[in-house]
């Protein structure tokens, strides 16, 4: 019969906790999927590069629902398996909160595997194969600047002109206007141009040319004439990404180890390295600390016929509270890596949070005293 419970409410809070997650990653991918169309379509990529940077966002997607979908999945079961009453009928055999709890703690375990395979495999992979995939795009950002008698116009406000390119790759009579700033528009031309990349960006060399800045308010021109003017093109091209990896793309072994070499990599210090790497078991503990927090915390009420809605409340307000500690934790973390037990701060509080509620729950007595030393 014990196992046969077990199977039952495992298999429960693994259905909620699939379709908990299902919809949490659509809401959280549709936001972000609105946001690469706009950035990718615009640009002139075609629908297959949209999905392809849309599939690569999922991992990290899936990572940061995979604890709350599985506190709502324990949070919904326990509600439900006490309004129907049938942990009452278990609990009346013997069972106590302690044995209860084992279905939901393997429910924990599951997910800190999954969470735990996504911070430390998918996630860095993914994100470190969408950074490439994004100076690849830029790359070609830079290529379609290359079109010779086109007036192009690679971003809001900007208009390039090349007549022709040489045989060598250098650009003849070129036209750029720049009128972003409304309230001052220039335009440069110069009769040769080289187009650069640099460690940053790709920058224009323009020989023997001029710059011409109108003022609106003034009403006046200024004209200002070059033998060679270098004008960056960061604004255009994001091509930083080609130089410098963001922490979340390293494995978890180079961010605790944080040598000069990575730091020099990322351009992050030694304790925003660290930091990352134990936020990462953290998160992931959280997955399991979640589930427990939530059934054990339902367990100290009891059963009553008008349900658990009060202590479920509270459950959220207390989920919210671990949370908070957690970031604090590991902020702390970014400021003095010495500090990363703490980044661990969050789940432990709600792990000793759950021990404290499943020794209230198999007492009840002490309830029953602190309501009648109330006022």
């Amino acid at each position: 019969m014990l196992r046969r419970f077990d199977r039952y409410l495992l298999a429960q809070l693994l259905m909620l906790f699939g379709f908990f997650a299902l919809v949490l990653v659509l809401i959280y991918w549709i936001n972000r999927a609105v946001v690469l169309f706009d950035q990718l379509i615009a640009n002139g990529e075609s629908a297959v590069v949209f999905l392809e940077f849309t599939a690569l966002s999922l991992p990290n997607v899936v990572r940061l629902v995979l604890p709350v979908a599985a506190f709502a999945a324990s949070l919904y079961v326990t509600n439900r398996l006490m309004s129907e009453s049938e942990l009452v009928v278990v609990q009346a055999t013997g069972l106590s909160p302690a044995r209860l709890i084992r279905p939901v703690l393997i429910f924990g375990c599951i997910v800190f595997v999954m969470s735990s395979v996504l911070a430390h495999v998918l996630v860095p992979a993914s994100q470190a194969r969408l950074s490439e995939r994004s100076a690849e795009i830029a790359e070609n950002m830079t290529a379609r600047l290359l079109r010779e008698g086109q007036f192009l116009h690679p971003a809001a406000g900007i208009t390039f002109y090349i007549r022709e390119i040489s045989s060598i790759g250098a650009l003849q009579d070129v036209f750029l206007s720049d009128a972003r700033n409304p309230e001052r528009p220039v335009a440069y031309s110069a009769r040769e141009a080289l187009l650069i990349r640099g460690e940053q960006a790709p920058s224009l060399v323009m020989i023997d040319g001029m710059a011409q800045s109108y003022g609106i308010g003034s009403k006046r021109l200024s004209v200002t004439r070059f033998d060679d003017f270098t004008l960056d093109l960061s604004d255009l091209v994001e091509s930083g990404a080609l130089t410098q990896r963001r922490p979340r793309e390293l494995p978890t072994s180079a961010l605790l180890d944080a040598g000069d070499d990575v730091q020099a990599l990322t351009g992050a210090t030694h304790s925003t390295l660290v930091a990352e790497a134990h936020e990462r078991f953290s998160d992931a503990l959280n997955g399991l600390v979640a589930p427990l927090f939530a059934f054990a915390a339902l367990m100290v009420g009891g059963f009553s016929r008008f349900g658990v809605w009060r202590q479920s409340i509270g459950t959220v307000i207390g989920l919210i509270l671990i949370q908070l500690v957690t970031q604090i934790g590991q902020g702390t973390v970014r400021t003095d890596a010495a500090n990363w037990p703490l980044a661990y701060t969050g789940p432990l509080v709600g792990l000793l949070a759950a021990f404290g509620f499943l020794y209230i729950a198999a007492r009840p007595g002490i309830l029953a005293r602190a309501k009648q030393a109330a006022p």
